[in-house]
């Protein structure tokens, strides 16, 4: 009868390591699920924290793109009104030239009017007239109005 012992033994032990298995078997998917929920618990907090920063720096790169198109889009506007700072740079050129034109007519006017007048002014321009020089005919205080020269022959 050691065989049917022995028998017995060696059914247990199989027995015994079938239900181990099936028990490993049918834990092991809750096994599973608890570690990826572990995992999911730890790592969750930092990436959604990452992902606010991201959609913030988004924002903000966004905007920054809508300036550089702004940007280019004056640019490209300053680039299409070149055609009218020439007119005006042309514009600009003749009316220096005209002043320059009314400048050089205005010194010849001067010039000949000077030149038909010179004798009476260079005699006029050395006179000195010194209202103290005079005497005191009326016996009070000289009229200074009627005693001042008229400045309009020297210019």
């Amino acid at each position: 009868m050691s065989e049917p012992n022995e028998l017995t033994l060696k059914a247990r032990m199989s027995s015994e390591k079938i239900s181990e298995n099936i028990h490993i078997f049918a834990n092991d998917p809750s096994l599973a699920f608890y570690r990826v929920q572990e995992h999911i618990r730890k790592v969750l907090p930092p990436i959604s924290t990452k992902r606010n920063d991201v959609l913030q720096v988004q924002n903000g790169l966004q905007g920054h793109f809508y300036d550089m198109e702004y940007g280019v889009q004056a640019l490209k506007s300053i680039q299409k009104s070149e055609s009218i700072f020439h007119n005006i740079q042309e514009m600009l050129k003749a009316t220096i030239f005209m002043k320059q034109q009314l400048k050089y007519k205005a010194k010849k006017k001067v010039k000949t009017e000077n030149g038909k007048n010179s004798v009476y002014k260079r005699f006029s321009a050395h006179l000195t007239f010194d209202p103290l020089e005079l005497p005191d005919l009326s016996g009070g205080q000289p009229n200074m109005g009627e005693l001042q020269r008229s400045h309009t022959t020297l210019h």
